[in-house]
């Protein structure tokens, strides 16, 4: 049976009836992206009516460092003091190799299928329509409430220096959001360019000072070492249950905290659209994760857990501002001065930028989901700028939940909020990991070399199959606390398990209206994405001259 087109068509679109023999036709609706139809072959392409503003520095500097925000930088901090430095770098290092493996996969299909929303876009053609319906709305909604939740932790951070009511910071951070939103998608990625430059300087400074520290270079010349690791210890006993089980809990808990400080990583394709040269530029970005990972993120937490005692009581500090971060204590504990304003500085520009990723990755999926008639055409309109306004002023609207932090009653339902959503990048990695593998196999199926793919990740299938394996665990296993005698907590649980059900329901509901069926392994439709993609080589980068061939951040 031949494989299905990769993109639906429809004649009532307006095709030119009379094209070149061999030309491809474009399809207008003012309402949706165009497609390109090869009147020789009957195979579509999808063209987005966008402009591909995004160059080769943006996705490399976003991948490197686009998601890294108050996870590392705050979050950090209770990482050590649930786990201890041992356990906190342990969990660290296992998800941080998770989180690569689900961006090979990401970088893998993207490359070949670059159409903005991502594994939205993959699993319709990979898996079925109606896991594409179920993870879409699972990543809306989480994008929906994600957005206002780092609106909040910018306007608290602006608190560390000012006593303006965070109303205020509240609306100013989500209006300038907006505003970048609705312009070129080249205004997104020069500030992501920017503040991703500004975390890396930040972090290159704070693990340099956490050595100077360790050997004693600070004010108080004081030499630590390995001290913390040997007093209190290398682990921690957790919820004070003793024993190798005890330990075995703080490193299991440290996975899931760093879980949520990888969040997001895997957003390198979802406006590949938009993206220039995506089949070059997004596999150059998955291509480096796993270093990036080392540098950015184990190597941080490793050196911060040098520096500060796993029992210190400022690390289960719930301000909110630069005061709970490790490094911030690790430089007050040295007497060293300034660092706490430079930190909190920075930390304010990683939470608005990490506001503006979310909702980058939010309106396109929503764009996605439409295209494909599982929204309201209408999230597929553009502006001027080709951005999707319509998309864009939804997630405003959605803004305004970050008021309900202003009060004690709202604030506790918008915190029963937050922790549904960290659920959610369990299940979008889970699916994606699914969504891969089916890919996979459908190559084997019919008999297609990797080698013909315009990029094939290494180490596949083995680190999907494992990674697939450890999320799964952990996702049934996110609220083993609340089974400990005495320690039942109704929000934990909730939190933990609610989204299982909601997913389910998503997928059987829209399988049972919509009859879907999941797509045979002979039926992916691989080769006719392989055939566009040959179709359309892209250019060669120039090659580096003079100072440039230093530079090992972008290409």
């Amino acid at each position: 049976m031949a494989a299905p087109s990769p993109i639906a068509f429809d004649k009532s679109r307006g095709v030119d009836d009379t094209p070149e023999k061999g030309a491809k036709s474009v399809i207008h609706d003012p309402e949706s992206p165009a497609y390109l139809v090869d009147e020789t072959t009957g195979e579509f392409e999808e063209v987005q009516a966008v402009r591909q503003g995004l160059h080769q520095r943006h996705i490399q500097m976003i991948a490197l460092a686009g998601t890294i925000g108050t996870g590392l930088f705050l979050s950090s901090g209770r990482a050590i003091a649930r786990s201890g430095p041992l356990g906190a770098f342990l969990g660290y290092l296992v998800m941080g190799c998770v989180a690569g493996a689900v961006t090979l996969a990401v970088g893998e299909m993207g490359a070949l299928v670059p159409l903005s929303g991502g594994v939205v876009r993959y699993a319709e053609h990979f898996v079925d329509p109606a896991l594409s319906f179920a993870n879409g709305y699972n990543v809306v909604y989480s994008y929906l409430v994600s957005i206002p939740a780092e609106i909040v932790a910018a306007a608290v951070l602006v608190q560390f220096w000012s006593a303006v009511n965070s109303a205020v910071w509240i609306t100013i951070f989500g209006l300038v959001m907006v505003a970048t939103a609705s312009l070129f998608i080249r205004v997104y990625g020069e500030l992501e360019f920017a503040f991703s430059m500004m975390k890396i300087l930040l972090i290159v400074g704070v693990n340099i000072m956490a050595l100077v520290i360790t050997c004693g270079g600070g004010p108080n010349h004081q030499s630590i070492g390995f001290q913390y690791w040997r007093d209190p210890g290398p682990l921690v006993q957790y919820l004070g249950i003793g024993g190798a089980l005890g330990r075995f809990l703080g490193v299991w808990t440290s996975l899931n905290n760093a879980l949520y400080a990888y969040s997001g990583i895997e957003t390198i394709a979802v406006a590949a659209g938009e993206t220039r040269s995506p089949r070059r530029a997004i596999p150059q970005a998955a291509k480096r994760i796993f270093v990036r990972i080392l540098l950015f993120y184990v190597i941080s937490i490793f050196m911060v857990g040098l520096v500060v005692p796993s029992n210190d009581p400022q690390l289960n500090n719930d301000s909110g501002t630069a005061s709970e971060s490790p490094f911030v204590i690790a430089a007050t504990r040295a007497k060293i001065k300034a660092v706490p304003s430079i930190i909190n500085a920075v930390i304010i520009t990683s939470a608005w930028s990490s506001g503006n990723s979310n909702l980058l990755g939010g309106t396109r999926t929503l764009v996605g989901l439409a295209v494909n008639g599982r929204a309201p055409q209408i999230f597929t309109r553009r502006n001027r700028f080709s951005s999707p306004w319509i998309a864009v002023s939804l997630y405003g609207l959605f803004m305004c939940l970050a008021y309900m932090s202003l009060s004690s009653s709202a604030s506790t339902v918008f915190g029963w909020l937050q922790d549904l959503v960290s659920i959610t990048t369990l299940t979008n990695w889970i699916t994606i990991l699914i969504t891969y593998l089916r890919f996979y196999y459908g190559c084997k199926k019919q008999g297609i070399s990797r080698k013909s793919l315009p990029w094939a990740a290494p180490l596949q299938p083995y680190i999907s199959w494992a990674s697939l394996v450890l999320l799964s665990v952990l996702l049934l296993t996110g609220g083993y606390s609340t089974f400990i005698h005495g320690k039942w907590d109704t929000e934990t649980f909730v939190s933990s398990y609610i989204n299982i059900p909601l997913f389910l329901i998503f997928y059987l509901a829209y399988k049972f209206i919509k009859k879907t069926k999941t797509v045979s392994l002979e039926d992916i439709p691989i080769q006719p994405f392989i055939d566009i993609a040959n179709r359309n080589p892209e250019p060669l980068p120039k090659p580096k001259k003079g100072l440039a061939k230093l530079n090992i951040l972008w290409s």
